[in-house]
């Protein structure tokens, strides 16, 4: 008995998890210690769960010219639009947890002066596309 309950649970982790759809960020020439990653799933509504997480990433001071956060964008069949802010955890980890009824083709991140922007005027750091 207790051998089928860890087999069926075993089996729903690798079922949920096998349907969300991974991208790593590459290398970015600004940042280039950071190492982020973009998830992607999709809920019972259908909107899509965009999970953006970034480890080592310089606080956005310190980006050459000098901004006060980075902006998280996504890329559809829409346009661009903004989906937030990454929001700083810790000294190590910023991340941003959002839903959009869009399906997110490509995601990328700017270093910008403000959060609220409706298009991308600040440095990009990086870009990544969901395949």
């Amino acid at each position: 008995m207790k051998l089928l309950v860890n087999v069926l649970s075993l089996s729903v982790i690798l079922f949920l998890t096998s349907c969300a759809t991974t991208a790593k960020f590459p290398v970015s020439s600004v940042t280039p210690a950071a190492e982020i990653t973009a998830k992607k799933t999709q809920d019972k509504n259908k909107n899509y769960v965009i999970e953006v997480t970034a480890k080592n990433l310089a606080s956005a001071d310190r980006v050459d010219p000098s901004k006060k956060n980075y902006s998280v964008w996504f890329v559809t069949d829409n346009g661009t639009k903004n989906a937030g802010q990454l929001m700083i955890k810790n000294a190590k980890t910023a991340s941003l947890k959002t839903s959009t009824p869009y399906d997110v083709k490509e995601i990328f991140i700017t270093a910008e002066d403000q959060g609220d922007y409706s298009y991308p005027v600040g440095v990009e750091i990086t870009r990544t596309s969901f395949k």
